[in-house]
């Protein structure tokens, strides 16, 4: 028996002798139980190469991480897309070649957090972690778990993207750059230092200038960003953010978005022990810029400013009362942006 053959035992569920569920919300299972998808692939992902793993054992293999081969040696041997997972996890960034290359082929794929499949891995009792271990695990992860499938994204969206993450890697060196002005006496090394930072200001600028170029050229954008920056408090580095990291908004209810975003207060119970409910995991770049706004809304935006008072006055610590004030402003934006309607007060999105 080989390595492979031995990993798939071992990753083998437990028989269940639970009913089965009367409905399900599981991405491979639709409300009757029945298989979306018959066939999941696993594939994890590095900078140079790819570990690919199947559910019917067809492909194992590794490969360069290049386009022509992942066309050549997994997307071909696809035959049937519409009835195919492909699950990865988030790399930042190496996976992107493997997902553009699976969507040009019409093939569904799913792009998990990879705090969540090393849970998962942990509970089906696998300690160590390699490659084949990692691809068969998400083979398992994609026909048990609820992942969310990846968006095919354009060359406009992603240019967007990719300017986004520029300026935020502009700012965070520009605020590098400015501590080690502060830290240094040395004249000359001042001097480098103010030069350099002259240099990223002049690139930031560009940067926005292409950012709102790209914007008015795309029409969804342009809509979605005048949506958006029509709430008060919601400026223009929260609408990038948004435009770029959350395009789900508008097509989820408030609970979804909420917990996608990680501002959804979440239940803390066992036995008699009922915890105060908190926030956890979601996605932090997306939560970051939603704080800032949700600062600047309670003492500008009428509506999360008396939102934030009645929460004070309640007896709710600030900090409760302005993680509250982010579910709100965020449930408002949502709300407005599936409606296609500027801000006006009172909301009606509430």
């Amino acid at each position: 028996m080989g390595e492979q053959d031995r990993l798939a035992d071992r990753i083998e569920p437990e028989p269940s002798h639970e009913p089965p569920l009367a409905s399900s919300n599981l991405l491979g299972w639709d409300s009757t139980m029945k298989r979306l998808y018959d066939r999941v692939i696993g594939v994890d992902v590095s900078k140079k190469r790819l570990q690919i793993d199947d559910s019917h054992e067809l492909i194992r293999l590794s490969c360069a991480n290049e386009a022509d081969t992942i066309t050549k040696k997994l997307v071909v041997q696809l035959t049937d897309p519409s009835t195919t997972l492909v699950v990865c996890e988030a790399t930042g960034g190496y996976e992107r070649t493997l997902v553009r290359c699976l969507h040009e082929a019409g093939i569904a794929v799913a792009v998990a957090n990879p705090r969540q499949v090393r849970d998962f891995a942990s509970g089906l009792g696998l300690l160590e972690k390699t490659d084949p271990i990692d691809a068969a695990v998400l083979v398992r992860f994609g026909e048990v778990a609820k992942v969310s499938l990846a968006t095919p994204k354009s060359e406009d969206d992603e240019r967007y993207r990719a300017l986004v993450v520029r300026r935020k890697q502009l700012q965070n060196t520009i605020t590098q750059e400015k501590n080690r002005l502060q830290q240094t006496a040395d004249g000359q090394v001042r001097r480098y230092i103010e030069e350099t930072l002259e240099h990223l200001k002049k690139q930031l600028k560009t940067v926005d200038e292409q950012l709102a170029k790209s914007v008015k050229q795309t029409p969804e954008l342009s809509r979605r960003s005048e949506v958006l920056r029509s709430v008060p408090g919601v400026g223009p580095v929260t609408v990038s953010t948004i435009l770029c990291e959350l395009p789900e908004i508008g097509s989820l209810n408030r609970s979804e978005i909420a917990k996608l975003v990680g501002v959804a207060p979440l239940a803390d119970q066992s036995g008699k022990r009922d915890s105060p409910r908190h926030i956890l995991g979601g996605r932090g770049t997306v939560r970051r810029v939603l704080y800032m706004a949700a600062l600047v809304a309670t003492e500008c935006n009428p509506t999360v400013q008396r939102f934030y008072q009645h929460l004070v006055i309640k007896g709710k610590p600030k900090k409760v009362a302005l993680v509250a004030c982010m579910r709100k402003l965020l449930t408002i934006l949502n709300e407005m942006v599936r409606r296609d309607e500027l801000w006006r007060e009172p909301c009606t999105a509430q």
